[in-house]
């Protein structure tokens, strides 16, 4: 199986074109890179969370984080350009879109979405299929996300990593 066709980059790339929920983007994408390369900061999926985490804090009005992250963002991809993580993706136009994107947000311009420019008819068909089952929410929850998730299950496994380290 291709890398782009694995579950949790459809994911991303449904959450990202579809709700433009980032947040999740983040989760499912960082889930996917732990999963094949934890170590290695400058994998191209990294680039990809840092993208996602750009746009959530642009749109979140942190025009500093937002720039700061995207431009690692261009970064990686623009190190990565060969990677087989890009061979579905128009790497070009996203790069002129990222960069274009980073001047908009240093100009502290209002936020604007944008689709990920996908090239592959399969990958884009399975993308636009899991967008359909993403559950409608509302956008205040989605630009919000951080703060109103429920952290249980996640504070519950950091109490217990730490007990373990006693």
């Amino acid at each position: 199986m291709h890398p782009l066709f694995h579950p949790l980059f459809i994911d991303y790339c449904a959450y990202f074109n579809g709700n433009n929920d980032y947040f999740e983007c983040h989760e499912v994408l960082e889930e996917y890179w732990k999963e094949i390369a934890p170590k290695e900061k400058l994998h191209p999926l990294v680039g990809y969370v840092q993208l996602a985490t750009g746009m959530y804090h642009w749109r979140r009005s942190n025009v500093t984080g937002a720039a700061r992250i995207i431009e690692k963002a261009i970064l990686n991809f623009e190190l990565n350009r060969n990677s087989e993580f890009f061979e579905f993706i128009d790497l070009k136009q996203l790069l002129l879109i990222m960069k274009n994107q980073h001047r908009k947000i240093q100009k502290n311009e209002p936020f604007i979405h944008f689709k990920l420019p996908i090239t592959d008819r399969q990958l884009q068909e399975l993308v636009q299929q899991r967008i359909k089952t993403i559950p409608l929410m509302d956008s205040h929850f989605i630009f919000n996300k951080h703060m109103l998730r429920d952290r249980t299950e996640i504070l519950e496994a950091r109490e217990l990593k730490k007990r373990s380290r006693q």
